[in-house]
């Protein structure tokens, strides 16, 4: 029997998965739990890539002529009780401010004043339909007012029972957007293009493949007329929702009085649009490229695309430092994202640390390469086998190549994987083997298999959901265990 491999997290993917993803997040020193009860503290590495994602998609929004806004995180209980459905969804989630002071009790303990005691409670944010809308209701008076699209970077709180870092907290960060329209033509064209924007995002920038669709009745946002979504499989098998974006209709309008007059003179209800995706994507990233050894950051979004790891001795020092500072400031020059890694510690340890945080290319010099004019690079998902040593001038003509190569090759890879996961089968009783024998991805049936008897039982015997009735497979439903 061979010597199991060295590998820098314990346990492995294939040894215990979500304790590998716990691990993965702690040795790329991105985020860790909070003392507050299913919160996190997002660590500056961590926080890096979502500002760059942030970054990205905000720049993507606003070609759309999205504009940015800011909100109250409080919202009166009456906002969010005018739409049954809306409130139906989220009641259990909503954490509820009831007291506006604190005061020492009997015991010495700081304790809610009762003389304090708020007439209205107030809701922390778990979505902003309500108070965005009562916004638009007051700003929009006309069809010339329309259309009208708002967004805002923000957290929200969803008072979540199991929590996991990333992928469910109690508070997370995301994007809301919310878009009103005169026309229902205008709202289904909207939400969609809002979908096609998450896709591309996801795919292009995170090389996280999705499926997207349109979710089935019982999945859908609370209040609205059609939630569509982009599915992503993770490396256990298991779906990840990445984002959503959901046509209200007029349900809001109606509940929260977005009216304008119309074209002909009479007065009409808005149609409106939301949007969102999380700080959950980071999850997804690390889930679908993460290997043993860490966290695989795609280039487009790493904080670092390049580290720099001055390898010195006693009598070369001054030499090697010059040199790697000289390649760095060459890296910023094409606008490259580079780490010079000037720590006092040993190369050995750096190099973990560097494998361990994902940065999509290591850079060593040494005395020799120093000496040379030379530097010697790995890729971070190609690992050894990309080791090369080359000139300073060669390596800098093709860096951009390299990761702009690393990213599609990170896509295809992970592309590769899912399609391999996704099996069709023609009967209920089919699926239900399927997820007998422990099958690790989707399964595409057809969607009148939910007009089954038997159907809801197979579900929840197998913790299955009905992730999305895809765009590319009409007829069909995608049904897996998910996150």
């Amino acid at each position: 029997m061979g010597k199991k491999p060295r590998t820098a997290i314990t346990p492995t993917r294939e040894e215990n998965f979500p304790e590998w993803y716990q691990q993965v997040i702690k040795a790329a020193d991105m985020a860790e739990n909070s003392p507050v009860r299913g919160c996190m503290i997002i660590k500056p590495y961590g926080f890096a890539l979502w500002e760059n994602m942030q970054g990205v998609f905000d720049g993507m929004i606003k070609e759309h002529g999205v504009q940015n806004a800011y909100f109250p995180l409080l919202i009166p209980l009456e906002f969010i009780s005018r739409e049954a459905e809306h409130v139906e969804g989220f009641a259990k989630e909503c954490a509820v401010v009831t007291h506006h002071r604190l005061e020492q009790g009997a015991d010495g303990k700081l304790q809610p004043a009762e003389a304090a005691k708020l007439e209205e409670p107030y809701v922390i944010r778990p979505t902003s339909e309500t108070i965005i809308g009562d916004s638009m209701a007051r700003w929009i008076q006309s069809y010339r007012d329309l259309p009208l699209k708002l967004n805002q970077w923000c957290n929200v709180m969803r008072w979540e029972m199991r929590t996991r870092m990333f992928l469910r907290t109690s508070e997370f960060l995301w994007q809301e957007g919310h878009n009103a329209f005169e026309t229902a033509e205008e709202a289904r064209e909207d939400s969609l293009k809002m979908l096609e924007a998450y896709r591309h995002f996801a795919e292009d920038y995170l090389a996280l493949p999705v499926i997207t669709g349109e979710k089935t009745e019982d999945e859908r946002f609370p209040g609205a007329v059609a939630t569509y979504t982009i599915e992503a499989l993770m490396q256990d098998g298991k779906a990840l929702q990445a984002g959503t974006s959901h046509d209200l209709g007029q349900n809001f309008s109606k509940s929260i009085g977005i009216k304008f007059q119309g074209r002909d003179g009479a007065e009409q209800l808005a149609h409106t649009t939301s949007w969102g995706i999380s700080t959950r994507m980071i999850g997804g990233m690390i889930m679908v490229h993460g290997d043993d050894d860490g966290m695989i950051m795609p280039p487009k979004v790493a904080p670092h695309q390049v580290v720099i790891l001055p390898m010195v001795m006693d009598d070369n020092e001054e030499q090697v430092m010059t040199y790697a500072q000289k390649a760095a400031d060459a890296l910023k020059e094409k606008g490259i994202r580079v780490l010079l890694d000037s720590r006092e510690m040993r190369t050995s340890d750096k190099m973990w640390d560097a494998i361990k945080k994902g940065i999509s290319v290591r850079v060593e010099i040494g005395g020799r390469e120093a000496e040379n004019g030379e530097v010697t690079s790995v890729r971070r998902d190609l690992g050894r086998e990309s080791k090369s040593t080359e000139g300073l001038d060669a390596f800098l003509n093709r860096v951009e190549l390299t990761l702009d190569q690393m990213q599609a090759d990170m896509l295809q890879a992970a592309k590769a994987k899912r399609d391999d996961a996704i099996k069709d089968v023609s009967s209920l009783a089919e699926l239900e083997a399927m997820f007998k024998d422990g099958h690790p991805g989707f399964v595409r049936i057809d969607a009148v298999v939910r007009n089954d008897s038997d159907y809801e039982r197979v579900m929840k015997e197998y913790s299955l959901t009905p992730r999305c009735l895809p765009f590319d497979d009409a007829g069909k439903v995608l049904i897996a265990k998910a996150y």
